[in-house]
């Protein structure tokens, strides 16, 4: 059986990925006491014929404080029945959650006579950093599209339960908006000759043949190419030993729609003809 457990900050996706889950052939629970978690996950006798795909649970804020302070050890006490598992923390920037609670007009489950929306935001952080802090996969919601927070799901988590292996994700992304705080390694490529001030190429993208040929012809950019394929040739097997499973690499650039773009690309190309890792790329802020 494979165990996926969903938490995070209200707002930032949690029901969104459980209905992705679902989707996928999940058997759900939503808001489920984190100390049943173990019972859970022990077996019994008709497991075999039930959750063949698996099951997720989300576990957050609305639990008991005693409960939440105690997750490691239900974490491994669940750990120790189940083949596959697997924890998965959604969270967005605060002022990106303050937004999405106004404009919905939803009550965060924290605030109350004396709490305001901020400060109940602020606390639910401290309530689930030990969630938090044992997450094997961290989404960072903050720019995410609820469409493109499914196709994650799905291709992160569903496929991939099937597939095994290392998920490798490579996304571009603008520092003008911030740095994802999903990633685990960040490559700075703003030293790169930006096309965005050469007039025919400023309005196309770093996936468009004239962006990719004026990058190519470069002398910096195959040099840093080269580095960053050998950091992570070099790495990214060791963190596979370590029975990592999922890696997220982003690639920065000031607006997010050319170098950042054309080096993601080039480099989700090398890793996935060289079949090292299940390849995913996606583009932070370059709109569809």
């Amino acid at each position: 059986m494979k165990l996926v457990i969903v938490s995070g900050r209200s707002g930032s996706g949690k029901s969104t990925a459980l209905n992705a889950l679902e989707d996928g052939g999940f058997n759900c629970i939503d808001n489920l006491p984190a100390r049943l978690l173990p019972s859970l996950c022990r077996p019994t006798a008709d497991a075999a014929g039930r959750n063949r795909q698996g099951i997720a649970v989300s576990i957050d804020a609305r639990n008991d404080p005693t409960d939440l302070a105690g997750f490691p050890n239900l974490l491994a006490e669940a750990r120790s029945s189940v083949a596959d598992s697997l924890v998965v923390y959604l969270d967005a920037r605060s002022p990106t959650l303050v937004r999405r609670f106004s404009e919905t007009r939803r009550r965060h489950p924290l605030t109350d006579g004396t709490t305001d929306l901020r400060a109940a935001i602020d606390m639910e952080r401290d309530l689930l950093a030990d969630i938090a802090a044992l997450a094997d996969l961290t989404i960072d919601t903050t720019n995410l599209a609820r469409e493109r927070l499914v196709d994650l799901v799905r291709h992160r988590i569903v496929e991939r339960s099937s597939a095994g292996g290392m998920s490798l994700l490579f996304r571009s992304f603008a520092y003008k908006s911030g740095v994802p705080v999903d990633a685990d390694f960040v490559f700075d490529v703003r030293c790169l000759p930006n096309p965005h001030w050469i007039e025919e190429l400023k309005p196309l993208t770093g996936r468009d043949r004239a962006v990719r040929e004026y990058l190519a012809r470069q002398p910096n950019v195959d040099e840093l190419f080269e580095h960053i394929r050998a950091f992570l040739s070099d790495w990214l097997p060791r963190f596979e030993d370590t029975h990592r499973a999922y890696m997220t690499v982003a690639i920065g650039c000031t607006g997010g729609r050319h170098r950042s773009v054309y080096m993601a690309e080039r480099l989700a190309e090398h890793f996935d003809a060289a079949r090292t890792a299940d390849v995913l790329i996606r583009h932070r802020d370059l709109r569809p």
